[in-house]
């Protein structure tokens, strides 16, 4: 009966420093994963902080474009020093004059092909 004694009593305590061992496995494993978490959201804050978010600033940039194309127009036609119809003739004849001398240029030159 000795034996039976000493073996339920070697077994009773291998069950409870299994027991004992495995709680410890748990809050081990309970614990990394707190600290896990705790990691990411730490590493979280961190990108954020190194590198916000993108927004999209679409609808800002073409009211913007139509405000400064709005601006641009308005100053034109207050500061233009001559109306619409003057500044027209004044361009076409200018341009007229340029192809009128380019075109005396070249009918003065002789054209060189090669043949002669």
């Amino acid at each position: 009966m000795t034996w039976n004694r000493l073996l339920k009593s070697l077994l009773k305590t291998t069950v409870y420093i299994l027991d004992q061992t495995a709680e410890q496995a748990d809050r081990v494993a309970d614990r990394t994963s707190e600290i896990r978490d705790q990691a990411k959201r730490v590493l979280d804050n961190a990108a954020s902080a190194i590198q916000p978010q993108r927004e999209d600033h679409t609808f800002r940039n073409l009211v913007s474009f139509a405000a400064g194309v709005g601006l641009g127009v308005g100053a034109g036609m207050l500061l233009a020093p001559a109306s619409g119809v003057e500044l027209r003739s004044s361009i076409s004849g200018r341009v007229k004059d340029i192809s009128d001398k380019v075109k005396g240029r070249v009918s003065t030159q002789k054209s060189a092909t090669g043949t002669e």
